[in-house]
């Protein structure tokens, strides 16, 4: 597990800097190899064979795939966002597969619905004015399945766990910052810096 993660940081790594500096042939390698290798390290876990990881595994999957609709020359951003969509769904379902505690749910409940209600009417806003009310329900739709899963990983995973579901909120809203509302020039490297931490706490969140 330890050598998939040293891969994983390597790849990662890389990838932050062909962002950073327009390499996209570069970023099409290492882009998606991190996020296999994340896999690997979740496969790695020694009960992985259990329904928990099953889950986390198989969003590790899905993941990989919303990474190669997001790195397509073409608009895939829907059929990315799906991918992650499904993705968070089965994270979610492993981590309400771990001990979850009806405190630690009404405390993950008290902190993402708001902040996600925020972050939704800041978005759907600048979405609607920016002449792409057709993203609105999607967007909208993914935004509910990610506040589900980090409520969940709030409920039942690990401290890494829950770091990683937070790193994959901040992620997925610079996204929408970068896409919808202000481009600044350090969100895209920004972007994949959480994104990766957060595979890295939810591969090795769920143990």
């Amino acid at each position: 597990m330890v050598v998939f993660l040293v891969v994983a940081s390597i790849f990662s790594i890389g990838d932050w800097w062909a962002v950073q500096a327009a390499k996209k042939s570069f970023e099409y390698v290492c882009k998606p190899l991190a996020t296999v290798s994340f896999l690997a390290a979740a496969i790695a876990i020694s009960n992985a064979e259990s329904l928990p990881h099953t889950w986390r595994i198989v969003a590790l999957v899905f993941c990989l795939l919303g990474d190669v609709f997001l790195m397509l020359p073409r608009d895939a951003f829907v059929p990315g966002l799906a991918s992650f969509a499904i993705a968070q769904i089965c994270f979610a379902v492993s981590l309400l597969a771990q001990d979850v505690t009806s405190t630690r749910l009404v405390v993950g409940l008290v902190i993402v619905v708001p902040t996600s209600l925020f972050l939704a009417r800041r978005f759907v806003k600048s979405i609607s004015t920016s002449g792409h009310k057709e993203l609105v329900a999607p967007v909208v739709v993914y935004m509910m399945v990610i506040a589900a899963m980090a409520i969940s990983a709030i409920a039942g995973g690990t401290a890494i766990g829950i770091a990683g579901a937070a790193f994959f909120m901040l992620s997925d809203s610079l996204i929408a910052e970068h896409r919808f509302v202000k481009e600044r020039s350090w969100q895209p490297v920004g972007i994949m810096v959480t994104y990766h931490l957060a595979l890295a706490g939810l591969s090795l969140g769920l143990v």
